[in-house]
Parts: structure tokens; C-alpha cells; sequence
């Protein structure tokens, strides 16, 4: 055990929670590079999370440049292709399940409040189609974000490996607001992971977990001020 690490006080209880608190899914980035010394330190911290059995099943690949705007055109030419021809759809199917089959309350509502909130910020109605199509690639153009990462894991791993990766996710998004900068987490990445994984060069045993965009937000998109609730608390508390 690292004595360090038993003896570390926080004293300063109040920029951690600031980082959490803050954290939320920016949309939006401005044109500016981030230096790789400052990723590598985010990377350095979030190596950190907890796993099972130290198993650490996480792999990142950061993507920058021409690699990375090679990727969006990809991706956005394959998105809107779907559109065109919905049938195409079942060459990009997901390597598992990240939403349910099924919808069931309440998170379906939570759901619905999401998108009926975001679309209502940027004024977009229920069936503009277009404009609907449109800001979802967003995603796949990582919002504007200089930097986009892309994360796998080892396909024989199993479910519980899924929850070790939300932890170390976590810690990048934290880590990153605790330096300037801002996150989207995306799933949207994963029913393109025929295209994204040869690109990046991932193997044969490697599956998308999902794609992250990484920047500085930009704090005047009107896209930005748009800000999910969390329920209470006492909502989802049971104390014993």
C-alpha cells in the first residue's frame, strides 16, 4: 500500500466537489489545441480507478489533426447515408446493449425531458427532421471538440469490466474540468464501430465502450447553457 496515499488529506473539499458539480455534456468548443502534456496528465490520473482485480481493462486512443477530422467525414458520410437508405442501418450495429430493448418508466421520461430540453434550447420542433438529423451529427463531428477520444476494451472481458470503465471515465472528465477543460461522454460513436476501430487501428479482440470529445468549452453556444436535473437525494436513497 502506498503510504501516500493512506496519509493524503484533502484540504480543499470544495474545488473537488466544484470539479464534479461543473461537469456536464459540453456541445460546443472553441478552436483551441490542447497540449499533450496536459492530456497525458489527465490520462495519468485517471489510470487511478478502481477495477476489479487491479484488471485496469481500459485502452485510449486520442485522436487529433487529420486523423481526426478523417474519422468525422467517415462517419458523417456513413450517418447520412442511413438517413438516405434506413436499411444500411444493420451494417452498423452496436457491440452491446447500452440503452434497453425496452423503455420503461421512469427513465424514459428522464429520457424524454433530455431531448425535448436540448432541442428546445436550440429551437428545434418535435418533427424538424432535418434540423434533428443535423445536430445529432454533431456527435459525430465531436462538436466542434480539437481533441477526440476513443475507448475499447478486450472483448472477452465481461460486464462487470463495463463499470470499471465508467470509473475511469469519470476520473478523465473530472480531471479534465480540474485543468480548464470540458467533456462530452458519447455513445452515439458505437453503431460506427466498423469504421472507427480499422481507423484507429484497434485489434480484432476490441470492441468500442464509446467516444469522448475534450476541449475548451465554448461559454457563449447557447447550446451550452443547456443543463440535465438530478433527481434528489432522497429519491434514490434507502438508508437501513
Amino acid at each position: 500500500m502506498n503510504i501516500s496515499q493512506v496519509k493524503t488529506r484533502i484540504s480543499d473539499r470544495t474545488s473537488v466537489d466544484a470539479a464534479i458539480l461543473s461537469r456536464f455534456s459540453a456541445r460546443a468548443y472553441l478552436d483551441k489545441s490542447v497540449d499533450r502534456a496536459l492530456l497525458e496528465g489527465i490520462l495519468d490520473v485517471a489510470r487511478r480507478a478502481a477495477s476489479g482485480t487491479n484488471t485496469q481493462p481500459w485502452k485510449v486512443y486520442v485522436l487529433t489533426g487529420a486523423v481526426k477530422d478523417s474519422l468525422v467525414e467517415k462517419v458523417c458520410t456513413a450517418h447520412d447515408a442511413v438517413r438516405t437508405n434506413p436499411a444500411l442501418a444493420t451494417e452498423h450495429a452496436e457491440a452491446y446493449d447500452y440503452y434497453p430493448e425496452k423503455w420503461v418508466s421512469p427513465y424514459i421520461d428522464r429520457r424524454r425531458a433530455c431531448g425535448f430540453g436540448l432541442y428546445g434550447v436550440l429551437g428545434i420542433g418535435k418533427g424538424d427532421k432535418d434540423k434533428m438529423h443535423l445536430q445529432h451529427q454533431q456527435n459525430y463531428k465531436f462538436f466542434g471538440a480539437p481533441v477526440g477520444l476513443m475507448f475499447t476494451i478486450d472483448k472477452v472481458m465481461g460486464r462487470g469490466s463495463l463499470l470499471d470503465y465508467g470509473m475511469f471515465l469519470q476520473n478523465i472528465m473530472v480531471a479534465a474540468r480540474a485543468r480548464g477543460l470540458h467533456t462530452c461522454p458519447q455513445a452515439a460513436w458505437n453503431g460506427f464501430s466498423n469504421i472507427i476501430l480499422p481507423h484507429i487501428g484497434a485489434g480484432e479482440n476490441e470492441m468500442i465502450v464509446c467516444g469522448l470529445s475534450l476541449g475548451y468549452a465554448d461559454e457563449d453556444a447557447l447550446v451550452n447553457t443547456f443543463m440535465t436535473e438530478r433527481e434528489t437525494v432522497e429519491s434514490f436513497t434507502t438508508w437501513l
